[in-house]
């Protein structure tokens, strides 16, 4: 039986240079397909196979990483606001509300990869985890993944694919 709580940890303190155009305000992981961040749509398919603990690395724009989530019920529903009060009160569901445990990490503004995971070392208590970048968006089958890797008995499993 697989262990659900294996943490997935995302890297998210990159720049995004190469898309200059959409990370001049925000980071690349919230730059948006179909409507939700990729780093929605990564999470999205790491919760598909039933993971749902993710420690989010973060980095350039850190912040707005964490507003997205903070405020993410709001965003994605219809809702009514007591300016008075500052009560608000949820109409509908119209989105899912997904079940993900998040660790939001400042792990540094110019960090490299490796840094990066060890700052986060402390919230990793399995001996074994996923790793991916923000920007990572595959369809790879996790838990044959997983079923690859334990079979293997290696410190390490890397996926990649050619073009």
């Amino acid at each position: 039986m697989i262990n659900k709580n294996i943490p997935v940890v995302i890297l998210c303190g990159g720049k995004g240079t190469r898309l200059r155009e959409e990370t001049e305000y925000k980071p690349k992981p919230l730059v948006e397909i179909g409507e939700k961040p990729i780093l929605w749509h990564i999470m999205k398919g790491y919760s598909y196979y039933g993971f749902n603990n993710f420690i989010l690395c973060l980095g350039y724009k850190g912040n707005a990483i964490k507003e997205y989530f903070l405020n993410y019920e709001y965003m994605n529903n219809d809702f009514i606001l007591s300016t008075k009060s500052k009560k608000c009160q949820k109409l509908s569901s119209q989105a899912a509300t997904e079940d993900w445990n998040i660790i939001f990490a400042d792990t540094g503004k110019d960090t490299n990869t490796g840094g990066r995971i060890k700052r986060i070392e402390k919230y990793i208590d399995s001996d074994i985890f996923f790793a991916t970048y923000g920007d990572g968006i595959s369809n790879v089958n996790i838990e044959k993944l997983l079923d690859f890797h334990n079979k293997h008995n290696k410190i390490a499993t890397i996926t990649g694919f050619h073009l």
